[in-house]
């Protein structure tokens, strides 16, 4: 396959396997939204359950990566060191200030979705792209 026509697969699936995650984190967002009322707790809980579909399913079908599982991981873990506490305190920031929690939430999710490709491309899979034997 032609590298062009590579990378716009690799962007293809990447978005659809982010949609799925993202369908998760709505959907466990707005469970946990109803018994509990400060964004940051359902926010997180959503938010990790999130992270692992789209690791687990992005690393074996879009990257198709052999990498060493726990390193790839603590990579990932590594970005979401940063991306975590900083969207949890702008989003309880915009709370305060009377932004809706689903606009918060889908704001978040669009800045994890672009960060988070660019950094699976650049950082955790560099490398070893297609190493996975299917």
């Amino acid at each position: 396959m032609k590298d062009d026509n590579k990378q716009l697969w690799q962007a293809v699936k990447f978005t659809l396997f982010s949609v799925s995650a993202g369908i998760i984190q709505v959907g466990a967002f707005a469970l946990l939204e109803i018994f509990i009322k400060d964004y940051w707790v359902p926010y997180l809980i959503s938010l990790t359950l999130s992270i692992l579909w789209n690791f687990t399913l992005n690393r074996r079908y879009t990257f198709k990566s052999a990498a060493n599982v726990p390193v790839a991981m603590a990579k990932v873990f590594g970005f979401y060191l940063v991306f975590t506490p900083l969207s949890t305190y702008l989003g309880n920031v915009a709370e305060g200030n009377g932004v809706n929690d689903f606009v918060i939430l889908a704001v978040t999710m669009i800045a994890n979705f672009v960060l988070e490709f660019l950094f699976c491309k650049f950082v955790v899979y560099r490398g070893k792209e297609d190493t996975l034997n299917q």
